[in-house]
């Protein structure tokens, strides 16, 4: 049904939109239609990103909750078939899916795994340790990207990862209404989390940009070099005291906060907070 949702919400889109299509025939329709082993067919997945290589950049599985790894395994055969990335949302980890052989033996370089610090993962051992395969992973070139969501990003896992360099390659939200309503809010709020936990601003912006660009194949956009389409967000760095809540409903205090003033899309201004784009109403 990918041409459908192409159809009703990206053709309208005034911004740019690429897509990940789901393994699953009907795509993310929770509950028994995620586990349908029989509807996901790496074949018509491959043949409607080849239709639409304008738009679709890789392929995704996730809530899979299955002994086996048929969800991953197909998944990967459309990545391979179509030559594009997969994003895996690892689903409920079982004893019969090894989360370090999906890491060290599934997972391809360049293969984006989201969702890193959400706390049904065995990211972090009884010893308050982040897992060595993790680290092992990512020399491979395994992409780890944060998809903060509604349940996907706690303090006990980020704060010891971040310490232990345990860092994400990207920077993203999973948008989505529980999430945007809850600990996530936007992409400014969780950069904001990104720059309290002690990265740079300039690694925040890295992170958030440039980098999801390359991981996707798409490096004509995510900068701001002589040339580039201009996509712009302008920023507005304040300092005071703000908490910051994670998907366990706890806070975090910090003195750093990113706000968006203004974006702009192949040069239209899209949002403008305080009005920096009109002119005055009297003239002046």
């Amino acid at each position: 049904n990918f041409e459908d949702f192409k159809q009703r919400v990206i053709d309208r889109a005034k911004t740019r939109i690429f897509a990940f299509i789901n393994i699953v025939g009907n795509g993310m329709g929770g509950g028994r239609l995620e586990q349908d082993v029989s509807d996901m067919d790496p074949k018509p997945a491959a043949e409607m990103a080849a239709k639409h290589r304008d738009t679709v950049v890789g392929f995704k599985t996730a809530h899979y909750a299955g002994p086996d790894w048929s969800a991953v395994d197909r998944v990967l055969e459309a990545g391979r078939t179509a030559g594009l990335p997969v994003m895996v949302d690892y689903g409920q980890v079982v004893p019969e899916r090894p989360h370090s052989e999906f890491y060290l033996k599934k997972m391809r370089p360049g293969d984006i795994y989201t969702h890193m610090y959400r706390k049904f993962d065995p990211t972090i051992d009884e010893k308050g340790r982040v897992r060595p395969y993790l680290f092992e992973a990512k020399k491979r070139g395994v992409v780890f990207d944060v998809g903060h969501g509604a349940g996907s990003f706690i303090w006990r896992y980020a704060v010891p990862s971040m310490e232990q360099g345990f860092i994400p390659d990207s920077i993203s939200t999973d948008l989505h209404t529980g999430s945007m309503n809850a600990g996530m809010k936007d992409i400014v709020n969780v950069m904001s989390k990104f720059m309290n936990l002690g990265m740079p601003l300039e690694e925040v912006i890295l992170k958030s940009t440039w980098n999801p660009a390359k991981e996707i194949r798409r490096e004509k956009y995510g900068h701001l070099t002589v040339g580039a389409v201009a996509d712009i967000a302008l920023l507005r760095l304040e300092r005071g005291d703000f908490g910051f809540i994670d998907s366990d409903k706890m806070v975090r205090k910090g003195d750093r906060k990113l706000s968006c003033e203004m974006t702009v899309a192949g040069g239209a201004v899209m949002w403008d907070l305080n009005g920096r784009g009109s002119d005055p109403w009297d003239g002046k």
